[in-house]
Parts: C-alpha cells; sequence; structure tokens
C-alpha cells in the first residue's frame, strides 16, 4: 500500500490568522514584542529518514497508507518539505522556571506546521520539534538528538494508551546529521544523531503564553489571545465574557487537578514542571527530563537541574501544579474586576484534587468510594504508601501483585506466608524486616476487612485493579535500551515498544520481560536513573 496521507491533510489555520503576528520577519534571536508567533520555516536537514509511526494519530488526521513506502513523510515531518497550506510560527511565552520568573522563553526548538481540520471536525496542531532554530532559540541550535527524542516519541503514546491526558506523537525522523550535546553540563560535549518528534495537540497554548503578555503589560493581545483560546479549544463555554473568563479559569483548574491525578496513578514524574511546561488544555506535554516512578519514593526526582531543591518531586507535584495555576491566575487578574473568580478556580482545584485523588487511591485497590467509610479509607490508602515507602518496592509491581492475592477465602489471622505473593515487588528482599513484615500484615487485615465490607470477589477485585494498575509502563531502563539499539541502526525495539504500550493493562505472556523490575544495571546508569534537560 502506497502512502497518500499527506494530500489528506486540511490546514485550516486559526491560529496565524486571529492572532498578531511578529512584525519582524528575520529568523534572529530577540525580544518579540506585542505578538503570539513568529513565522519561521524548519531548516532543512541532510538527509530525513522515517524511522517510527503512530498508526493511530495518523487516524486523527485522515492519514492512511503506508507512511515507509515512499520517503515523503520523512521529508514533511523532518523538516525539508513544507505542505500547501502549512503556516509554519513558533510561540512566544514566557514562564516560571524552578519558580524564578525567567522573562521571554517561546518555542526555541519547536516549529508549528499548522491546524489540521478532519473530517470530525476536530482540531490538531502539528508541531515539529528538534527543526531547528527560531527568534526565542536564545543561545540553542533549535535541534533535538535521537535519545530525547525516541523518550518523546514513545512516552507520548504510552501515557495516552494509560488514560492520561497527554500532547501525541505522530512520527519520529532522524535528520542524518549529527547535534553536540553536553548531556550532563559537564564540559564533556559528544556529538549525538539527531532526530525530530512531529508532536499532535488540539493545541499547544501554555500557561507561559498568557503571563509574558501580562507580564509586558500587552493588555489587549492578552486579552485577544484569551478569547481566541476560549473560542477555540473551549467554545462549550459560550462566548468570551467576564462570566466566561471565571468559567473559562476553573476549568483550566479542574482539568490541571486531573492530570496530576492521573500521573499520581501511575507513578509518572514530569521532572521540569515551569509553567512554560503546562498545557492551557490540561494536558502533559514537554517530555524531557521525566521518568517513571519505580521504587516508591516520593522525594525522587529524575532532573539532575532538581538534584538538590527536588522541586519537581514526584510527591510535590500535586502542590506544584497548585503554584503554577495561581501564577497564570495573576497573569490573568486585568479580565476581572476582583479576584474572586481566580481565587474560586484555586478553591476548586484543592477541592477537585483530594477528592479525585482519593477515589483514585480506592480505585487502586479495587475499592468504591463509600461515604460512611471515608475517614477509614483516608488511612487505609495513606498507610499502604508507609507499606511500600520503608523498602525498596516497585509500585508497579506491587499493585499488580496485590490484586493477584487471594483474599476470600483466607481466615481470620493473615501470617506472613502470604507476603509471599508480593515478593518479586521488593528490590532487596533483606529489607524485609520483623517489623516491617507485622506492618505489612496489619496493613492486609485491614484491606481484607475492607473488601468484606465492601463483598468483592477476588475475581472481581483483580479485574478493578488491573483497569486502573497497569502493568507496563516505560520503564527508564526500557527506553535506554531501545536508545542504544536505535543508536547502532536498529529500530525494532521502538516498533516492539511502541505496540507494547498500547496494551498498558493487558498481561501479554510473551512480553514479560517488559514488566521486569528495574535491574541493578540501570541502578546508576545515565538516562535510567537520572536525566538532564539537555537534548
Amino acid at each position: 500500500m502506497t502512502f497518500s496521507g499527506l494530500e489528506c491533510l486540511n490546514f485550516d489555520n486559526q491560529f496565524t490568522q486571529n492572532l498578531p503576528a511578529d512584525s519582524n520577519a528575520s529568523n534572529s534571536r530577540r525580544q518579540v514584542r506585542n505578538a503570539c508567533y513568529s513565522r519561521v520555516m524548519p531548516t532543512k536537514v541532510a538527509d530525513p529518514k522515517l524511522i517510527a509511526w503512530s498508526r493511530e494519530v495518523a487516524e486523527l488526521l485522515d492519514m492512511d497508507g503506508d507512511p515507509f513506502a515512499t520517503n515523503d513523510a520523512g521529508e514533511v515531518f523532518g523538516g525539508n518539505r513544507v505542505l500547501s497550506g502549512m503556516d509554519p510560527f513558533a510561540m512566544c511565552y514566557g514562564g516560571h522556571q524552578f519558580g524564578n520568573w525567567a522573562g521571554q522563553l517561546g518555542d526555541g526548538r519547536a516549529i508549528n506546521l499548522g491546524e489540521v481540520l478532519n473530517r470530525r471536525d476536530q482540531r490538531w496542531m502539528l508541531q515539529l520539534k528538534g527543526a531547528g532554530p527560531t527568534p526565542y532559540s536564545r543561545t540553542a541550535d533549535g535541534l533535538a538528538v535521537l535519545r530525547s527524542s525516541v523518550r518523546e516519541f514513545l512516552c507520548s503514546e504510552a501515557m495516552f494508551h494509560l488514560g492520561v491526558p497527554t500532547t501525541r506523537a505522530l512520527s519520529l525522523v532522524l535528520s542524518g546529521e549529527k547535534v553536540v550535546r553536553d548531556m550532563f553540563y559537564d564540559g564533556n560535549p559528544q556529538r549525538e544523531l539527531g532526530a525530530i518528534v512531529c508532536r499532535v495537540a488540539p493545541s499547544f497554548t501554555r500557561f507561559g503564553n498568557f503571563q509574558i503578555l501580562a507580564a509586558r503589560g500587552e493588555l489587549d493581545v492578552l486579552r485577544q489571545l484569551v478569547d481566541h483560546t476560549i473560542r477555540l479549544d473551549f467554545p462549550h463555554l459560550g462566548e468570551p465574557s467576564t462570566e466566561t473568563y471565571a468559567a473559562w479559569f476553573s476549568e483550566i483548574c479542574r482539568t490541571t487537578a486531573d492530570m496530576i491525578v492521573h500521573w499520581m496513578r501511575v507513578g509518572f514524574v514530569h521532572g521540569v514542571m515551569n509553567t512554560d511546561n503546562m498545557s492551557i488544555l490540561g494536558l502533559t506535554i514537554d517530555y524531557g527530563p521525566y521518568g517513571w516512578l519505580e521504587n516508591y519514593d516520593p522525594d525522587w526526582t529524575p532532573n539532575t537541574t532538581d538534584a538538590s531543591g527536588r522541586r519537581y518531586r514526584f510527591g510535590q507535584q500535586p502542590q506544584i501544579a497548585l503554584w503554577n495555576l495561581a501564577q497564570l491566575g495573576q497573569a490573568l487578574v486585568s479580565l476581572f474586576e476582583t479576584i474572586e473568580p481566580l481565587q474560586a478556580g484555586i478553591d476548586l482545584y484543592s477541592t477537585y484534587f483530594n477528592t479525585e485523588c482519593r477515589a483514585m487511591m480506592l480505585r487502586k485497590l479495587g475499592l468504591s468510594v463509600i461515604e460512611a467509610q471515608t475517614e477509614a479509607d483516608t488511612a487505609l490508602t495513606n498507610d499502604i504508601l508507609d507499606v511500600m515507602y520503608p523498602v525498596e518496592t516497585d509500585m508497579t509491581i506491587f499493585y499488580r501483585r496485590l490484586a493477584s492475592m487471594p483474599l476470600d477465602g483466607t481466615s481470620d489471622e493473615l501470617d506472613v506466608s502470604v507476603l509471599a505473593a508480593l515478593t518479586d515487588a521488593y528490590y532487596r528482599p533483606e529489607q524485609l524486616t520483623t517489623d516491617y513484615r507485622a506492618t505489612a500484615i496489619g496493613w492486609l487485615h485491614r484491606y481484607r476487612d475492607r473488601v468484606r465490607l465492601e463483598g468483592i470477589s477476588d475475581a472481581d477485585r483483580r479485574v478493578r485493579m488491573n483497569a486502573v494498575n497497569p502493568k507496563y509502563v516505560l520503564r527508564n531502563y526500557v527506553a535506554q535500551l531501545a536508545i542504544d539499539k536505535a543508536d547502532q541502526g536498529d529500530y525494532t525495539l521502538i516498533s516492539e515498544l511502541l505496540e507494547l504500550l498500547r496494551h498498558p493493562y493487558d498481561e501479554q505472556p510473551d512480553k514479560e520481560q517488559f514488566a521486569a523490575k528495574r535491574p541493578d544495571w540501570a541502578r546508576e546508569r545515565a538516562g535510567c536513573s537520572m536525566l538532564s534537560c539537555s537534548s
């Protein structure tokens, strides 16, 4: 089958048509004023080669056929060919980085190709990451390397299939060029393979798009951007007005809370939750130095830049999201006569997150919310974390093994032997002291009693738990294995993992090796434990 998908793309570029553009047409590094974007063309590369493709994302864009049949997809999504109807541009935005205002940031290595309207009237922005410099690149080269691009491509799709709100990834293209990167900022730069990911989302608008306009006092442009965002991305709220602005901010707070609840459910750590990396749609965006929690540790961060302060550690993510929303609220103050609607949104985040997080933790245990059990259930879900934390426990494996633990026919007394069902979840069995075993058994007693209270059979509980606790996540070491092979010109593991991660809750018996605990060789290896923002 040939590839005819490119001819199907129906571009309808509302962002560039309706919002003010940078008046300077040159692609020079500068401060961009009174504009939401700068038009800029992708940099042509030496030898673009398509190496990975998401058929589900292609279907969203009404694309069909075999993209590997010709090199057309590589040419377009490598940045060498601009199709009729595309209107490439880079966004202007600012942001708080690690809690400090950083001023103008912008799309320094991302170039939006345009908005595609599919046959279902869904709008999708196509964006190339690593397609060359823009006016917002500052001192950087605007490029990306293979290792980070593999991680972005796979994680975007893995998160979607896990049910986590996320941007998507259509393609992964090798540029045929080398890119110099100092991976650990230690003065040892290396030449690495260059690559480009085509990211797809209804919108890539961030908190920082609004912040930069407010910080500069460009309030007319701010209102234009807000009104455009509501009309295109939140049309169900009605025409822009003071009341609509309030409803809009509340919805942002709610969808952001939903996203964080999902992160906590699957053990995902974003690693760099700056306000310029927060989607206005409540989508996970910008897969850089992220990581998957393997041994449960609420203080863990995968980002080397954050190693000392641990601002973006796993357990802190809900509070950081709230802080970021407060910064967005400050940027929107000029739209309101009082701050009360903004405070209402912030309060909604806290209330909604706490309610949804409590329900999520119960679902992970196969339980339902029973109002009469609120206090006891909160203690139960809090205390399971105390069972995992004192010893090195693989969170993903722990919940799957707990789902399989027989509780139906147990006697009133549970003994140490029942912990055998959890053995695979422990990295260091020697840590299972007598005191720990007593704590774990005590918690299992309470859990068994709560299961009996709800009258759930072991079979039903297993089905419930396995629907929300994944068997397969993109473990850091597994992603690194795919990167290692790709560096040698073997892209088969990328494709194999993409297929595996399409079904993260299924058993997939022939893929058990990808559900295993992190091996010892990956404990301290670069790319498996800690990562930098370098890409």
